[in-house]
């Protein structure tokens, strides 16, 4: 039977990585107890220590922030998209030359 794939929520991945910080366990234990294999434990403890400054930086980081050199990007590729359809208009006499 295979087992179906879960979502851990943040919660409890900070759980699992700090018991794995403590080392008061070994990965197997703590495998057990969480019901988690080893390498999914390991890989959040890496996580947690990679960005364990975040946490007094003082800034609150979101996924959702926009990237900002690809906005300038497209703004650019837009911006000469929009310039390449006035010319092409004006050209083919359907706009008049003045802005």
């Amino acid at each position: 039977m295979k087992r179906t794939r879960r979502n851990h929520g943040a919660t409890f991945k900070a759980q699992v990585a700090l018991a794995a910080v403590k080392g008061d366990k070994t990965l197997a234990e703590l495998a057990e107890q969480f019901q988690v294999h080893p390498t999914q434990s390991t890989e959040w403890k890496q996580q947690l220590q990679a960005r364990a400054a975040d946490v007094f930086d003082g800034t609150t980081p979101t996924a959702d922030t926009p990237d900002l050199k690809t906005l300038h990007a497209k703004i650019g590729q837009l911006a000469l998209e929009n310039d390449f359809l006035v010319g092409a208009l004006t050209k083919a006499g359907l706009r008049s030359a003045k802005p």
